[in-house]
Order: C-alpha cells, then sequence, then structure tokens
C-alpha cells in the first residue's frame, strides 16, 4: 500500500499552488513527439495537459488510490491516460519510448543509491536510441530547513504539512493532513554531483542541469531539472 493511498483526494488541493513545472514538462513532451512515460504520474497534474496537447502519455504510480483521481481528471478534460499500477523500479512497460518524465521530486522516494540506479536504469532501458529521461529533484537549503523544521504549517487552506529534516542522513520526514486524513512519507535527498554520477553510471549523457523550471542555469540553490540523454547506437 502506497502512503499517497491516504491522501489521494487530498492531493490536488494540496499541491494546487504548484504550477510552475507544468510547460516545462509540456515542453519536452511535444519536443519528443511522443509516447511519454510518466513515472509517478500521480493524479495526472502534468500527464493531463500532455494528453491535451494529443501527445499519449502512460503513467505508473504504486497508488491505486492516485491513478484513480488521475483516470477522473482525465475524463473531465476529455483525454485518454495509458494508467498502470506499478513501481518506479521495475514499471510495467514494454515498448520504447523518446520520453520518459518523473516531476515534481517523485524520485526522492528512493533512499538508496541501489533504488535510484534501479529506476534510472528502467528509464534507460525504455528509451529510445538518443531519447531522454527528464526529471526534478531538490536540496534543502539551510534556511528552508529552518523555517521548517518541527513545525506544522499551512500549505493551503486547511491543508498542514509537518517536516522532519535529517541532515545527517539526508532525509525529509514529511506527514501532510487535514481534519479527515493523514499520511507521513519519507523523502531522501542527494547533491547535484551525486545525481550526475549516478545518471552516468546508468549510461545516460547529462546535456542540461538547470536551476529552475524557465531553464536558467544551476546556480548551487535548491532545485535541480535533469534532462538525461541515452546515447544513440
Amino acid at each position: 500500500m502506497s502512503s499517497y493511498d491516504a491522501i489521494a483526494e487530498l492531493y490536488d488541493p494540496w499541491s494546487a499552488s504548484v504550477v510552475e513545472d507544468v510547460a516545462f514538462y509540456l515542453e519536452e513532451a511535444r519536443r519528443s513527439g511522443g509516447p511519454v512515460l510518466e513515472l509517478g504520474v500521480g493524479t495526472g497534474r502534468i500527464a493531463v495537459p500532455i494528453a491535451a496537447d494529443g501527445i499519449r502519455v502512460i503513467g505508473i504510480d504504486s497508488s491505486r488510490a492516485m491513478l484513480d483521481v488521475c483516470a477522473r481528471r482525465a475524463a473531465l478534460a476529455g483525454v485518454e491516460l495509458d494508467l498502470r499500477v506499478g513501481d518506479l523500479r521495475e514499471p510495467p512497460v514494454t515498448e520504447r519510448v523518446p520520453l520518459v518524465i518523473c516531476p515534481f521530486r517523485s524520485l526522492l522516494h528512493m533512499d538508496t543509491d541501489k533504488d535510484r540506479l534501479r529506476v534510472l536504469g528502467a528509464a534507460h532501458d525504455l528509451l529510445v536510441s538518443g531519447g531522454r529521461f527528464v526529471f526534478d529533484v531538490f536540496t534543502p537549503d539551510a534556511a528552508d530547513i529552518a523555517q521548517t523544521q518541527g513545525r506544522w504549517l499551512e500549505r493551503e487552506p486547511g491543508i498542514f504539512e509537518h517536516a522532519l529534516w535529517d541532515e545527517s542522513e539526508r532525509t525529509l520526514t514529511l506527514t501532510v493532513r487535514d481534519r479527515q486524513r493523514e499520511t507521513t512519507m519519507a523523502l531522501a535527498w542527494l547533491s547535484p554531483d551525486e545525481w550526475r554520477a549516478l545518471l552516468e553510471e546508468s549510461g545516460f549523457d547529462v546535456q542540461a542541469c538547470y536551476g529552475w523550471f524557465d531553464r536558467s542555469p544551476y546556480r548551487g540553490r535548491e532545485d535541480t531539472i535533469w534532462i538525461a540523454r541515452r546515447p544513440s547506437s
């Protein structure tokens, strides 16, 4: 059972203010021509706009409840998505695609290099020659940790977050709740240099590491957005 099952109906209002990445991933999807494989598709925040642009999307998520919300969201938008319950480390996909995406820091749910390499390896294997893997992650800064450590903060009206940061283990234990629902999830971060090393170990050529979704260069802040290419054979 996924930790997201408990907040599937809460997820969209919780993430309502997260919109800055949609246009970026849509542009990447258009550039690829599709189909697009999204790892951690969730409720379709990224997948539905891509499908609405006429691009086929295969969406993988470990949470059946999140996929149920995603299917409803797609139906309301008048689009079809190919949704499949599965593990990001072993996506239930056999076809090759020109683009694999993993938005909204979903890779941080992998807490060991072994698991990270399994996801990266799966993405690499599912790409056509010259295909791209695009994802975003973050490395928290000291100010963010100090401002949120051990406090209940209202992220959206009536929806609260509680963060416990362990800087030595580089983990975040995040609890999300409203009056009816609550869940706790664990995230683990790496430095950009470590992500680059894992991508190269997985056989990717790193094409870009941006600092934000406007494609500005990475300058040492929290977020990194990666574009990695499977070399042409």
